[in-house]
């Protein structure tokens, strides 16, 4: 990395200095000081000249005009008048094109030329729509048509603007075989600048993100030294090297528009990318921004990352000295960074950052902080330290030889290691103050957890109950499930962390001799046990005289943002006692959806069987059906004395012997939420809208709509609820029906979405 020559105090291969130095010389590329001998020979217009100006009319939306030559010295000015339309002008003869005077397109402009292309320190090229300078060609007929275009050739002659480049309402491309270069200004505001190098190169176009696709071949490079401003930047060798090189200043900036995101890419995937300068990337509305720095190995040096996200991907990473200060001041700049390499992370020098950004560090293989490296956040940062980042299996773990200290830090830690891994702590300093977030689920600020890659690995938790463990990938089962913890007395005591993957077809099952232990993906969460950040999908569960639900049997601890879909389903009469998500909650269960089909001669619940604990930013929908001995709650079949469901709904449909919308019996309390479940075919005294039977405490702000649940009481028997708190399908769209206590406010519990006659939680959409 640092066997490169000196250029402009940045340092480049030797190679790169030869066309650098070449295409810094203008006069060496003059042919004249304006485009001779043109022709059209695809669409039709004119061409006329004046002793310093060429005029060309475009009769067509698409042209292509062949040139023996096409410079345009100082001074001099080529205006092309082809409407919104678009010029190709190829040339065909052995000079290189000099652009030292004024090129103005209204409409988009492309100069092909495989002896070289250069705009001059005093060259302006000015077009309303893209602008394409290339030494790679593309068929008449293919530019004529107006779909994707291929560009491609064997000429080794370089692309380099040292003036000033600016389309007002396109992009501007520069592309190349072998060198394409930018030491002067390019202005794209409502499109994107991208300058490359490929063996081949296909330009098709895109409203939202890149335009040009690079195919290898060829080890050319890419060099910035000078501004590009655009909505979207694009700097790719495909393997080759990306040079950005334009110190201090802040030589790439993406401002996004409407529709396009403000996002950098730097791409040399089989070669270099030398980061050297400020980028910035941002939305349009001054929000957002991405950049994306993807190569085989990367130096970065005297730069800063402004924008939401910094994605750098590389084949491994060992962070010295500049690339760990690169990292450090981007993240003090607010810029959340992710590295993923392909094999191995070393961070081999102290790391330190103030503000909320955090960091991921994603390896291949393993992670190493080395004996005299320190990572430290103060602000509310996270650190992420992923080894196995494929969840391949390969033994990788995570070594701190150093120290991590979070000690002035509200973030949080956390490390995962392979299964058959390991993770070596080395220092550790957490926030005595440290509290988890509302509804997080964390139990612990600092938190290594051992990856779970395979169903088998998954029902292997049971031989250590108390671990930590996380999943690494989506997972599929097929086959029957052995539940965790089944008959543990104190049940799962650790805690297990989804990261927002997904099990899909997890079954299990029990018969009349296989006694009556809890049954669920884990059998039992004891007081201490976590489960959160999972989804189950097609999950199906056939119990026999058991307490039962597709996440857990038994809950006593806590249970957050977890989604359960599938089926459950028992023929015993009166003996079916099922849950969607849990059997029989004493815990906590906070954001929880559930959205199963059931079926059972006992007692239902959407949520849980029975609640003795919370249920609270809950939401259960499904088909709950039953012979005559079934009893259903939308929420909980029984809410207990010690239970308590708040800022929750259902939206279920119940056909059950008693029905309530909520719960069916509730000698507990209901806060804060609503039912809009219909109950069918049930006479007077069975079903309420809220709950059968209330022996308990419902607030005045829990609801139901009457005309989905065809139902005019709240409750069928037992102590009372208001008439007027069942409300119309039309009053459950308006925030002026409901109490004071719902919190309708940006950043509150509920909201409103187009298409849905009720109230959601804020949080389902924004995740």
């Amino acid at each position: 990395m640092r066997n490169g020559s000196s250029v402009h105090g940045w340092l480049v291969k030797p190679a790169a200095i030869v066309f650098i130095m070449g295409v810094s010389l203008p006069v060496a590329f003059a042919a004249g000081p304006l485009p001779q001998n043109g022709q059209f020979v695809a669409g039709s217009g004119s061409i006329t000249s004046t002793a310093n100006q060429v005029n060309i009319t475009q009769g067509t939306t698409r042209g292509v005009i062949d040139w023996n030559s096409f410079s345009i010295g100082a001074g001099n000015s080529v205006k092309v008048n082809n409407g919104s339309g678009a010029t190709l002008s190829r040339v065909t003869g052995p000079t290189a094109s000099a652009i030292d005077g004024a090129l103005n397109a209204t409409g988009s402009f492309y100069l092909i030329n495989p002896q070289g292309v250069v705009i001059g320190r005093g060259g302006t090229v000015t077009t309303g729509g893209r602008f394409v300078a290339a030494t790679l060609d593309t068929p008449n007929d293919a530019f004529m048509a107006g779909g994707p275009l291929t560009f491609s050739g064997t000429s080794n002659a370089s692309v380099v603007n040292l003036g000033k480049i600016s389309s007002t309402g396109g992009d501007v491309l520069l592309i190349s075989l072998a060198h394409t270069e930018n030491a002067g200004y390019i202005g794209a505001p409502n499109g994107t600048a991208e300058l490359v190098t490929g063996n081949q190169i296909l330009l098709k176009d895109s409203a939202s993100g890149t335009q040009v696709f690079v195919q290898p071949g060829t080890h050319g490079d890419v060099v910035n030294k000078g501004f590009i401003r655009a909505a979207q930047i694009h700097l790719e060798a495909a393997d080759g090297n990306v040079y950005a090189l334009a110190g201090r200043h802040a030589g790439l900036r993406a401002t996004g528009t409407a529709t396009r995101d403000g996002h950098v890419w730097l791409v040399a995937r089989e070669g270099d990318v030398q980061q050297h300068e400020r980028i910035s990337a941002k939305n349009s509305d001054g929000t957002g921004g991405i950049v994306d720095t993807l190569a085989k190995t990367t130096e970065l040096e005297n730069t800063t990352v402004t924008a939401a996200k910094w994605n750098i991907g590389v084949s491994e990473l060992n962070a010295g000295p500049h690339n760990a200060a690169a990292l450090s001041q981007s993240l003090s700049n607010g810029t959340s960074v992710r590295v993923n390499a392909d094999n191995d992370i070393n961070m081999l020098s102290t790391l330190r950052w103030t503000g909320n950004a955090s960091l991921v560090l994603a390896a291949g293989h393993s992670i190493l902080l080395g004996p005299l490296t320190t990572i430290s956040n103060s602000g509310a940062g996270n650190l992420y330290l992923r080894a196995d980042a494929k969840s391949v299996d390969n033994n990788g773990s995570v070594t701190n030889a150093g120290t991590i200290d979070w000690s002035q830090s509200t973030g949080v830690v956390a490390a995962f290691y392979d299964y058959n891994g390991a993770f070596t702590p080395g220092t550790l300093r957490s926030n005595a103050s440290w509290s988890a977030a509302p509804f997080s689920g964390l139990k612990t600020q600092v938190t290594a957890y051992q990856l779970v890659n395979s169903v088998a690995e998954l029902e292997n938790i049971s031989q250590n109950l108390s671990g930590n463990y996380a999943l690494g990938k989506d997972l599929s089962a097929t086959g029957s499930f052995t539940p965790i913890a089944l008959n543990a007395k104190t049940g799962f005591t650790g805690q297990f962390d989804g990261f927002g993957h997904t099990i899909d077809g997890i079954s299990f099952s029990t018969t009349p001799d296989s006694g009556s232990p809890p049954l669920g993906m884990f059998a039992t969460i004891g007081a201490s046990g976590i489960v959160r950040n999972v989804t189950l999908t097609n999950a199906y569960a056939s119990p026999w005289a058991t307490l039962a639900g597709l996440l857990a049997g038994s809950n006593a601890g806590l249970i957050a943002n977890v989604h359960v879909s599938g089926e459950m389903s028992t023929e015993e009469i009166g003996a079916g006692a099922i849950g969607g998500v849990v059997g029989e909650n004493s815990g906590t269960i906070s954001r929880a959806t559930s959205n199963v089909s059931m079926y059972a001669q006992g007692s239902m619940g959407g949520i849980a069987l029975s609640n003795s604990g919370l249920i609270v930013q809950s939401w259960s929908a499904g088909d709950y059906g039953g012979g005559t001995h079934a009893h259903v709650g939308g929420i909980a079949a029984g809410n207990g004395t010690t239970g308590i469901i708040r800022q929750s709904y259902s939206t279920a449909s119940a056909g059950g012997v008693t029905d309530g919308g909520l719960t069916d019996y509730n000698s507990g309390r209901i806060e804060e939420s609503f039912a809009a479940v219909p109950s069918p075919g049930l006479p007077p005294g069975y079903v309420g809208g809220i709950t059968s039977t209330n022996v308990g405490n419902i607030a005045k702000d829990v609801y139901w709509d009457r005309e989905v649940s065809g139902q005019s009481v709240g409750a069928a028997t037992g102590t009372p609820i208001p008439v007027a708190n069942g409300l119309t399908t039309a009053q459950m769209g308006m925030a002026s029906s409901f109490a004071p206590t719902w919190n309708f406010a940006p950043g509150g519990t509920w909201t409103f979405i187009e298409g849905v006659s009720h109230p959601v939680l804020q949080w389902q959409v924004t995740k």
